[in-house]
């Protein structure tokens, strides 16, 4: 199952270096001019997880295989964008077919980078996004919810959940609130609302790229952003693009001592995709063995067989059983044979909502 983020902002907030710093690569073309990423990039990145190294170590593992999020950098921005200006369709179309939203923010001053309002004011750029957002959805909801309205007093029950949950985001996107708002009162109206795809119902994590040196502690800009996620139930993280943008020129073994030298434990960037990550209520189960060790992404509350499924469909289909450890009891006792004499392996159904963690060796037959 594939899982991409969006990376969205304003021109020259840094949302390029940031996708360069992500995919350590020159794809995006980082340039001090609006619009220079005409073309949506996407790379995939390794979701960092110390959980995995230490299974591969105690399973003797040959090889060690990361789970995976994909980042899309998309072009910026510019109000209008909901009627066309700028790259605006492309834009909009582009953010549709993510599931989550990066929305960077320029939290820093630089006379050297032009800002497209000449001011930095990373409140106001988000409400530039987020109002053509809105915007764009409201002019899709204001001729979808009629039209579903009619087809319900005809008898058609599939419109009538459509006009009530997309009714409901109708009315908060008139109040000047974002799709995600809405309640949906059963199981068909989440159906109905994800397949939607409302621009604005997509999750969102503010990412506020400050100098160097307000990397470790961010800055007033940042705090600002800060308290308008926690107000909005969204996230926020500090990032400095341009140390990403230096750490990935470095050999891996001097960025530890880099980082530890402007004051952090880790990368912003490890932040971001631990951010998207749980942004998207995705969680890690492993797979051990002498070939490979290897972290697979579900969706949180799956079961037994759909978090097989993320293996091979044919997992999933001829699911008998699942072989589970803990991964604490895997650690702790030293690996799959300690934990089945310790009575710590557990044979779990179909039934079985996966945890975070859990070592699983799935049983099929096809």
């Amino acid at each position: 199952m594939g899982f991409r983020c969006g990376i969205v902002g304003l021109p020259n907030v840094g949302k390029s270096t940031l996708f360069n710093a992500l995919t350590e690569t020159q794809a995006a073309q980082a340039a001090n001019y609006p619009f220079c990423t005409i073309e949506p990039n996407v790379g995939q990145v390794a979701v960092p997880d110390p959980r995995l190294e230490k299974i591969a170590a105690i399973a003797g593992s040959a090889k060690v295989i990361f789970t995976q999020l994909g980042f899309v950098d998309i072009a910026g921005l510019v109000k209008g964008a909901s009627k066309g200006e700028g790259l605006g369709n492309q834009f909009l179309g582009n953010i549709r077919e993510t599931d989550a939203i990066v929305h960077v923010l320029r939290c820093f001053e630089d006379d050297d980078i032009q800002h497209v309002a000449n001011t930095v004011d990373p409140i106001a750029d988000a409400e530039v996004v987020e109002t053509e957002l809105m915007l764009a959805d409201l002019e899709s909801l204001e001729k979808r919810v009629p039209a579903a309205e009619k087809k319900a007093k005809a008898g058609d029950k599939e419109a009538k959940v459509l006009a009530s949950v997309l009714g409901q985001a109708l009315e908060l996107l008139r109040e000047g609130k974002p799709a995600r708002l809405t309640e949906p009162k059963d199981v068909e109206e989440v159906r109905v609302f994800q397949q939607a795809q409302l621009l604005t119902a997509k999750p969102v994590l503010y990412v506020c790229n400050v100098a160097e040196e307000d990397a470790a502690t961010g800055n007033a800009l940042s705090e600002a952003v800060a308290a308008k996620a926690a107000a909005e139930g969204a996230q926020s993280v500090v990032v400095s693009a341009a140390i990403e943008a230096e750490l990935v020129t470095m050999p891996l073994e001097d960025r530890g001592e880099y980082l530890a030298d402007l004051g952090l434990a880790e990368s912003g960037l490890a932040r971001v995709v631990r951010a998207g990550y749980e942004l998207l209520h995705l969680q890690t189960y492993f797979t051990a063995g002498p070939k490979e060790a290897r972290a697979w992404t579900f969706p949180k509350g799956a079961k037994a067989p759909q978090a097989a499924g993320e293996i091979h469909s044919d997992f999933e289909r001829g699911f008998i059983k699942a072989e589970t450890i803990a991964y604490d009891d895997f650690v702790t006792l030293g690996g799959e044979t300690a934990a089945r004499e310790a009575g710590k392996l557990r044979q779990e159904g179909k039934e079985y909502l996966v945890q975070d963690g859990d070592i699983l060796n799935f049983k099929f037959n096809v």
